[in-house]
């Protein structure tokens, strides 16, 4: 399915900042989301592309009628976005997509993260809520 998504819908790849959803398959999900975040730059803020790719995947999520949801750390890996600002971008669009009816239906959202660290700057970024 991604293979034909990327060859047929996306030949030049998924714009940083949007989401597409695929079939789970064998995963124990229904879809998967796919989003893609931005390269962190010192010299250019892509901190709305970054929010916007948690936004546009809670969209999606709601309009497929999902209940729940796991993100990773988005751009805070390989693509060098500083986890406390990452944390702090992730949990601000979440709550905003959230508030304003983006992700209507959805009842659980989950942050699935790789480190201890990554999820101390979720933790932080979250407040109470984690």
């Amino acid at each position: 399915a991604c293979r034909r998504v990327r060859a047929e819908e996306l030949p030049d790849g998924l714009p940083a900042g949007d989401a597409i959803a695929t079939p789970g398959f064998r995963l124990p999900a229904r879809h998967v989301i796919h989003t893609v975040g931005p390269v962190w730059s010192a010299s250019d803020d892509r901190t709305a592309v970054l929010a916007s790719a948690y936004r546009r995947s809670i969209e999606v999520a709601a309009s497929l009628g999902l209940r729940s949801v796991a993100f990773p750390a988005v751009s805070a890996g390989v693509y060098g976005w500083p986890v406390d600002d990452a944390a702090r971008v992730a949990a601000a669009a979440v709550r905003g997509a959230l508030a304003d009816g983006a992700g209507d239906g959805i009842e659980l959202l989950r942050f699935v993260l790789f480190s201890d660290q990554v999820l101390a700057a979720f933790a932080a970024a979250l407040g109470s809520d984690a």
